[in-house]
């Protein structure tokens, strides 16, 4: 009766043990972090203004920041093998400068969205060449080309700007779905990182997206075909970069040579805000999810509060430092603890 009393007690304690270590799991994720500092935002500028929880305004205030969410999606398969692509933003202007001049042609409001994805795809496919075709890395490629796609747009507009586009062609990013609140761009938004999360997480491809980040020697020698993902994945930067510059200049109703300015430097700090490493090979697409609201709606309440434009820069960049730094402190503290563990067995 003693042996089994003293079974059923260590069983307890190991399941209890058990429960403790999963529960500390979770709160040092740092997903779980993004979604207490979510919940502080909200909490925090719901008091401070009536006009914060407003169903309205919340919905509208994401017209503000889904182009550069949508950029966020295939920048996390970039920055996961290991790459970074500062050329988005000037895609978009080269993509939004050929939609003005397709229009300004006479172009349908479809004419005009193909001709803007075409372009993206084409500018990320320049860049896809390049980097895995002449063995340049990256970051180079992608800095001299920033510079070569926008400078094609403000040769062209100079100090000009397309402002003609079809009545219809403003539903892209300004509409709203059926009768409802909810805006074109946000359920976009929801089917695209739907279906990059699927391949990021459930399929092949994404697994080797992981392996090439964690070694790409390594990935190499496995048969995994590193410069056909680095390709792809640069291409794809560029169509989701056509996609956001349809967005955008669907929004604003006009096309300038400094459009988009900064976007990619945003989109970059939404990727590593959401946990995903900017040495490659960890991360997933919740973390940027939950981070792509965290700033939008950050930002939407330091300007209801009429904060400064540098506060704003300010509190990003902490919040950056935090989700470049807490992970590794998280990540040697679960080391300290295993070994511990083992000590103790």
């Amino acid at each position: 009766m003693s042996n089994s009393m003293e079974h059923v007690s260590q069983s307890r304690l190991i399941s209890e043990a058990s429960l403790k270590e999963r529960i500390i799991d979770l709160v040092t994720k740092w997903e779980f972090i993004l979604v207490v500092l979510f919940l502080a935002v909200v909490v925090y500028f719901s008091n401070a203004s009536p006009y914060f929880l407003d169903y309205f305004n919340m919905m509208n205030t994401t017209f503000n920041f889904m182009e550069k969410a949508i950029l966020a999606l295939p920048m996390i398969f970039v920055i996961m093998c290991g790459d970074i692509d500062i050329s988005v933003a000037s895609i978009m202007a080269l993509s939004s400068f050929s939609m003005g001049y397709a229009s300004a042609h006479g172009a349908s409001t479809g004419g005009i969205v193909i001709i803007g994805l075409l372009v993206g795809l084409l500018a990320g496919v320049v860049n896809g060449l390049m980097v895995t075709g002449l063995k340049i890395p990256a970051i180079a490629v992608t800095l001299g080309s920033s510079s070569l796609f926008r400078g094609i747009s403000q040769a062209v507009l100079e100090d000009q700007a397309y402002t003609h586009y079809p009545e219809s062609f403003g539903y892209f990013g300004q509409g709203y779905v059926g009768d409802s609140l909810v805006p074109f761009e946000l359920l976009l938004f929801v089917i695209l990182a739907a279906v990059m999360g699927f391949v990021l997480h459930k399929t092949t491809y994404g697994r080797k997206l992981f392996a090439v980040g964690n070694s790409l020697t390594a990935a190499r020698f496995s048969g995994v075909p590193v410069d056909r993902i680095r390709f792809f994945n640069l291409a794809l930067n560029g169509l989701f970069a056509g996609i956001a510059a349809v967005l955008l200049t669907s929004r604003i109703g006009s096309t300038r040579p400094n459009i988009a300015t900064g976007y990619d430097m945003e989109a970059i700090t939404l990727v590593v805000l959401g946990g995903v490493s900017i040495t490659g090979g960890k991360g997933n697409i919740v973390g940027v999810i939950i981070a792509v609201f965290l700033l939008g709606y950050l930002k939407f309440g330091m300007g209801l509060l009429n904060l400064s434009a540098k506060v704003m820069i300010i509190t990003t960049g902490f919040l950056l430092i935090g989700a470049v730094l807490i992970p590794e402190l998280l990540n040697m503290l679960k080391s300290w603890r295993k070994l511990k563990k083992q000590q103790q067995d």
